[in-house]
């Protein structure tokens, strides 16, 4: 038959300690009443040293000793210096781990701000894992190719068509209103310098140069990477979040050859033909500033750029497309393959795999650019 005291909570002092009678039933029902005596320990003289007894303890919970700590907190009495005595196993492993818990810090709450070297070597670290997992997902892609090229069969036709249309047919309009636009204003900033020295002709040497040769490529793989890239992610990252992948894998099917290997072909093959659309599109550009402002008509402008440019400048433009391309596709895929199952996971990969596109199409540009010089193209 449980004791009845009178008070949930009794004091005395001993040895110079202050001893703290836990007494009675500490369970939920009881809080507000437990939690209002427990107010009194917070008159406690900082510093001093104090030993919680459970020898007229009966029962627990973890909402009433929480509130026992967190009195002893509030009144500066140091929680980790604080001891334990006649207690019973299982009250003590109680209180121990509340008090454990209550001494971790808050996530967020501790120190975060880290020097600039660990910060040098996380940054480092990640991106070593970024790579390495890049990597494995290239090997995995490789492989199901080479499967495809044993059993044909397995290429879904259908799927990459549909992929070809998203990914081409559907973004010429953007892609010649981007090129169209840089044309003009490359074209106007090169005549304004050029009229000076009375070098006009010389713009169509320079638009035609730059436009096929670095700006159409990158212009549209930005433009590819910004809108289908981030579009594959956000596709697949949904379906891994539906389940849909999962049903996949129960079907015996590849989720790479299902998912991955038409979007990459779509986007090899569609790359390059509005590579060619960004060429076209940027010298009519050119075509129309240099009539408006320097007088050149387009039957010059294009005699001019037949005898000037070198077919090797559209060649290097169009051969820079498959390969942007491949990079833009794979790590769009990955990314979304990697998401986890919710939707902030989603927003974030697909935030990730536009940074990654971007970054990887200039390193791609300046890689070729310095092979390419070296190589005397």
């Amino acid at each position: 038959m449980a004791t009845q005291y009178t008070t949930w909570i009794e004091q005395a002092a001993e040895d110079g300690s202050q001893i703290v009678y836990m007494q009675g039933c500490w369970r939920l029902t009881n809080l507000a009443d437990i939690s209002a005596q427990a107010e009194r320990l917070r008159q406690l003289e900082p510093g001093i040293r104090v030993i919680v007894d459970g020898s007229r303890l009966e029962h627990l919970d973890t909402a009433t000793g929480f509130a026992l700590w967190r009195a002893l907190q509030t009144g500066g009495i140091d929680r980790a210096a604080v001891g334990m005595r006649a207690m019973q196993g299982r009250h003590a492993r109680l209180l121990e781990l509340i008090r454990e818990r209550m001494l971790e810090p808050a996530p967020g709450n501790g120190p975060t701000r880290r020097g600039l070297v660990p910060r040098i070597g996380a940054s480092v670290s990640n991106v070593l894992g970024l790579l390495l997992a890049h990597n494995a997902f290239i090997g995995s892609v490789t492989l199901e190719l080479l499967t495809l090229l044993r059993r044909p069969r397995l290429f879904r036709l259908k799927e990459t068509v549909s992929q070809f249309e998203t990914v081409t047919i559907d973004a010429i309009p953007i892609v010649v209103l981007v090129t169209f636009l840089i044309g003009v204003v490359f074209a106007y900033l090169l005549g304004v310098q050029a009229q000076r020295f009375g070098a006009s002709i010389f713009v169509v040497d320079g638009v035609g140069l730059a436009i096929c040769r670095e700006l159409s490529p990158i212009l549209v793989a930005v433009i590819v990477a910004g809108r289908s890239g981030a579009a594959f992610t956000a596709q697949i990252s949904s379906m891994k979040v539906q389940e849909e992948i999962d049903a996949i894998q129960t079907l015996g099917l590849s989720p790479i050859q299902v998912l991955v290997v038409p979007r990459l072909v779509a986007i090899v093959l569609g790359l390059p033909l509005l590579v060619f659309v960004g060429d076209a599109a940027g010298i009519a550009g050119g075509v129309l500033v240099a009539g408006w402002q320097l007088g050149i008509s387009p039957g010059s402008f294009i005699g001019r750029l037949h005898s000037v440019l070198p077919i090797s400048a559209f060649v290097v433009g169009v051969v820079k497309a498959p390969v942007f391309a491949a990079f833009i596709a794979l790590i769009a895929c990955r990314m979304g393959l990697s998401a986890s199952r919710d939707a902030r996971s989603v927003g974030e990969h697909t935030t990730s795999t536009v940074v990654q596109s971007i970054v990887w199409v200039i390193v791609l540009d300046a890689a070729f650019a310095v092979t390419l010089q070296i190589l005397g193209i």
